[in-house]
């Protein structure tokens, strides 16, 4: 306890001791009229000392020895204002204790990045979170759980390891519990995708209705309506996650979903001017920042139109 709080929690255990000491004279001592003026000065001094003595007096009335003092010099109004007080003071006494007995609501740290914005979170316990282009996550947690609430976007899970207090991610219905592990999550709608790279890691998909394990390699989709699991190769893996260096990776990616991609990143946006272009597709690693040198190569290897417009990329035939 700080020296501050000692001296708070003396001086209260003080007032109380001085409030029973005044009640004692006036139930076993010959009261005169100078020991009342000498407790009326008493109570004057403070609230503190005024709500003090009413709770003794109080006391006494709960166990039938208040009729054994003489009657106050105080005036029934300021009595009833001083009991009113003291219950008042009763009911904040028993809202903290219970505050003290009921575990209070875990806190939450919020981080969000921008459009084309990352961030690397760097956990106590020596966990790390990257999160990926206008992402949102709330981190917390209690005495059993390390927890994470992926609230949008993208981020990738490097977790420490502990059985006594699980890191779970939650997106939407769906979770994920770590049992030591590297693992990508991406979640939109009522949907989650999680890519397990190293380790061991549970996906729990509405609320726990359908669960499975994953594996090294093992991406699974969870919507509302089914659990879905796929491997990935180890080149796979690494373009996934090439967005951590800050470059995107296509491989025979149809145009209208590399546009969708870029558009993650960029206020700048790539429009697709029609299904047949849309259907269209390509390779290559281009960096995330850049949709006009995205635009340009689709340019010339795919021979299409560019048009630049405000705050957009046009492509057609």
């Amino acid at each position: 306890m700080s020296t501050s709080g000692e001296a708070v929690l003396k001086s209260q255990m003080e007032i109380e001791s001085e409030a029973a000491e005044w009640l004692q004279r006036r139930h076993f001592w010959d009261w005169s009229a100078s020991d009342q003026s000498e407790l009326d000065a008493w109570l004057a001094q403070s609230t503190a000392h005024e709500i003090a003595f009413v709770r003794l007096m109080a006391g006494y009335g709960r166990t039938d020895r208040l009729v054994a003092l003489r009657a106050p010099r105080m005036d029934r109004s300021a009595l009833t204002r001083l009991l009113r007080i003291a219950a008042g003071l009763a009911v904040v006494a028993a809202l903290g204790t219970w505050a003290m007995q009921t575990p209070s609501t875990p806190t939450e740290t919020r981080y969000v990045t921008p459009v084309g914005g990352r961030q690397t979170i760097m956990l106590a316990d020596g966990s790390r979170i990257d999160l990926n282009t206008d992402s949102e996550i709330r981190l917390g947690g209690d005495r059993n759980h390390r927890l994470a609430f992926l609230d949008k976007g993208e981020a990738y899970f490097q977790i420490r390891h502990d059985a006594s207090r699980p890191f779970v991610v939650r997106a939407g219905a769906h979770r994920v519990v770590d049992l030591g592990t590297k693992f990508l999550v991406r979640t939109g709608g009522d949907r989650m995708d999680v890519t397990l790279v190293e380790g061991r890691a549970r996906v729990d998909a509405n609320g726990g209705a359908r669960s499975v394990d994953l594996l090294p390699g093992d991406e699974v989709i969870a919507t509302a309506r089914q659990l879905t699991t796929v491997h990935k190769t180890s080149q796979d893996l690494g373009n996934q996650l090439g967005w951590r260096r800050g470059v995107i990776v296509f491989r025979h990616t149809t145009l209208a979903d590399a546009a969708a991609e870029f558009n993650r990143y960029n206020p700048n946006r790539i429009v697709i001017g029609s299904a047949e272009v849309a259907a269209l597709k390509i390779d290559g690693t281009f960096p995330s920042d850049d949709p006009d040198s995205f635009a340009e190569i689709a340019q010339v290897i795919l021979h299409l139109r560019v048009e630049r417009r405000a705050g957009s990329i046009v492509l057609t035939k």
